[in-house]
């Protein structure tokens, strides 16, 4: 296997047309449809696009993914849970303002993701990292956390998708192609 072949790029092939079909969906949003939520206890579209964001932000950087430590800097509120732990403090980031603002934020953080899919390899998946959770401390693994944080981009992109569909706006690669836009390759004859 070359070093390209062996890169998690490989392996997570896909996940950049799922990203891709995110922001298609929000990109024309207005200010409106961003703020819009079915009812007070439902996050709006741009609490979601934003959580989505910052998800990938908050775990990226608990296991050094390269890139992570960049992007947490621009974030400048931040709380410490009753286990020690940094998380971001979501409402320091504008959800309703801009669909502009919330597509720089998708894009600037799937370029972390992307450099961490393009620079560790399948050897690296196997690293782990001290996280405290409810007063016992894990030791997760990459794998362990890549997968909570596309898990996370699908459950909430799928989120995403039934607020909109809810408000009558097509967001057609999201929901009709279920964020899988990336083609296989045709069979050659």
């Amino acid at each position: 296997m070359t070093n390209s072949q062996n890169t998690l790029q490989t392996i997570f092939d896909g996940w950049n047309g799922y990203h891709q079909s995110i922001i298609t969906a929000v990109a024309p949003l207005t200010q409106g449809q961003l703020a819009w939520r079915p009812a007070d206890n439902f996050n709006s579209v741009g609490e979601l696009v934003r959580h989505i964001s910052l998800g990938r932000v908050t775990w990226c950087l608990r296991m050094g993914a390269p890139g992570s430590a960049e992007i947490a800097s621009q974030i400048h509120e931040w709380e410490t849970d009753s286990d020690g732990n940094r998380d971001v403090v979501e409402k320091s980031i504008a959800s309703t303002e801009s669909s502009t603002e919330l597509v720089r934020w998708l894009e600037n953080t799937w370029q972390m993701i992307d450099k961490t899919l393009t620079t560790w390899t399948v050897s690296d998946l196997a690293q782990t990292y001290k996280h405290t959770w409810n007063g016992k401390i894990y030791t997760p693994s990459r794998q362990w956390t890549l997968w909570r944080v596309m898990n996370h981009d699908l459950h909430h992109g799928g989120e995403l998708s039934l607020m909109l569909g809810l408000q009558g706006i097509e967001a057609f690669e999201l929901s009709a192609l279920f964020g899988h836009i990336i083609l296989p390759p045709l069979l050659e004859e």
